[in-house]
């Protein structure tokens, strides 16, 4: 599935990419004034083929939740179950993504791929779990490389099905306990940068654990031979089961899964940043069909944005995950091709243009 997900992949179209913005400068507005927003449906159209691009509505947020081995090593103050519990929260719809979602009209899918424990059967929970949560990072590989694939194709399945079902905008979301640390040695390790600058505060740590998860970090990183990745797919799959987690693959599946489909992807926080960096190591390509919806406060994410060359559109100190700043996102980007699809053009609206 994986093989066959990467061979339907298209970088954006140059011809909508090109229509796109010759459209966006015939439109009744200064040009350039609605700043973001015009590369934002530039973007799009590039990524569907056609200008003006489709409405990205509706909207699906797939939350994707998996238990880590490391927070053995005192990396968050949060217990493990406390992931169990977080999913039951989405599933009652009690969670601040739920409340987002309904305020932005997307649906909730919660996905199970790796939580430490077996969840009763629910009607927005899909199971797809690899193990039982992760291995410790600090110590060896979290996960082997065939898990590693498992959970791609599980987030590649996820996609497809919510495409099938009738999803115009996928939204990432993420639940699991000790996830950023797994995240910052993700970035780290696709970016090159120094494992305590993408190392942040989490879920709100005091400094003395701060300073451990940073020197966790720089143990998964030295353990596992990841201060650099190479530049074949293999390569970004062993970096990935040496240093990620369970909902970091399946993310990235979910990213693939959609760019496939020529559908939108809206990326929340740094969870989704580091799936994001996995997902353009297999293909560069992926990523011209993601939107970063906001900038997390975590330091790593502002890293992994660079790296990806991609704009946030909301920046809220928010360092929540779950989805929230996606959903937060989606209504701007629903905004921007609504203003493709319905704002009239100097011709037809009979206004004179700016003299030159």
């Amino acid at each position: 599935m994986l093989a066959e997900t990467l061979a339907e992949i298209r970088p954006a179209d140059p011809r909508a990419l090109a229509d796109a913005r010759a459209h966006q400068d015939r439109l009744t507005k200064p040009r350039g004034s609605l700043g973001a927003l015009e590369d934002v449906a530039v973007r799009l159209a590039g990524a569907a083929g056609a200008c003006p691009p489709p409405m990205p509505a509706p909207a699906a947020l797939a939350i994707f939740a998996a238990d880590h081995g490391v927070h053995a090593q005192g990396v968050s103050p949060w217990p493990q179950e406390v992931t169990v519990q977080m999913v039951a929260n989405f599933l009652a719809g009690g969670a601040v993504a739920n409340a987002f979602a309904a305020q932005s009209g997307a649906s909730v899918t919660v996905v199970d791929v790796g939580v430490a424990a077996d969840l009763p059967d629910a009607p927005s929970l899909l199971k797809h779990k690899i193990a039982y949560g992760t291995a410790d990072l600090s110590t060896g590989p979290a996960m082997s490389v065939d898990q590693a694939v498992q959970a791609l194709e599980a987030g590649i399945s996820v996609a497809r099905g919510l495409v099938e079902g009738g999803a115009r905008c996928l939204i990432t979301g993420d639940m699991g306990i000790a996830n950023t640390t797994a995240s910052a040695a993700l970035v780290a390790a696709f970016t090159g940068h120094d494992p305590a600058e993408v190392t942040g505060h989490g879920t709100g740590i005091d400094e003395e654990t701060h300073a451990r998860k940073v020197a966790v970090v720089r143990r998964a990183i030295e353990v596992n031979d990841a201060a650099t990745v190479g530049s074949q797919p293999s390569d970004a799959l062993r970096v990935l089961a040496a240093v990620g987690g369970f909902e970091h693959a399946a993310i990235a599946g979910l990213i693939l899964g959609g760019a496939a489909c020529r559908v939108p992807v809206i990326l929340d926080g740094v969870i989704a940043g580091a799936a994001a960096l996995v997902a353009a190591a297999l293909d560069p390509a992926a990523v011209d069909h993601c939107v970063a919806g906001h900038r997390s406060a975590e330091p790593g994410h502002a890293v992994a944005l660079a790296a990806l060359g991609l704009r946030p559109l909301v920046d809220l100190e928010l360092r929540l995950g779950e989805g929230t700043g996606g959903l937060l996102a989606h209504p701007l980007v629903c905004a921007a091709v609504r203003v493709m699809h319905d704002v009239a053009t100097f011709d037809s609206a009979g206004v004179s243009e700016k003299q030159n």
